[in-house]
């Protein structure tokens, strides 16, 4: 099941968030103990201040192709885990994460 829902104005997106990661990044998508599934996303920037949510959402708008302004936190603002909308394209929005979650896990170009 995939990690996110669509919508009228774009998709809201279930993430677990790793700050101080090491490098900024989408690492594919990882099913929780509870069945959940989520996107496993990692930022250099530290958990203090806002700094990995803005991280978080600068990453994710620029993998999606989208303005920083279209990507807000819905939730977990102080968790690791996440709730994210993107505004846009329901329809381009899915497919684009189910192309970046698919290279991550392969490390391959997912085909279209």
């Amino acid at each position: 099941m995939d990690p996110w829902r669509y919508s009228a104005q774009g998709i809201s997106v279930a993430l677990r968030v790793t700050p101080r990661g090491g490098r900024d990044g989408i690492d594919g998508i990882e099913t929780l103990a509870d069945g959940r599934s989520v996107v496993k996303i990692r930022v250099r920037a530290i958990a203090d201040g806002g700094e990995a949510n803005r991280a978080v959402t600068e990453l994710l708008a620029k993998a999606l192709g989208v303005p920083k302004a279209h990507v807000r936190l819905l939730s977990g603002a102080t968790s690791r885990l996440k709730q994210v909308a993107v505004d846009g394209d329901p329809a381009r929005l899915g497919e684009a994460l189910r192309n970046i979650t698919a290279t991550a896990l392969t490390g391959k170009k997912a085909k279209d």
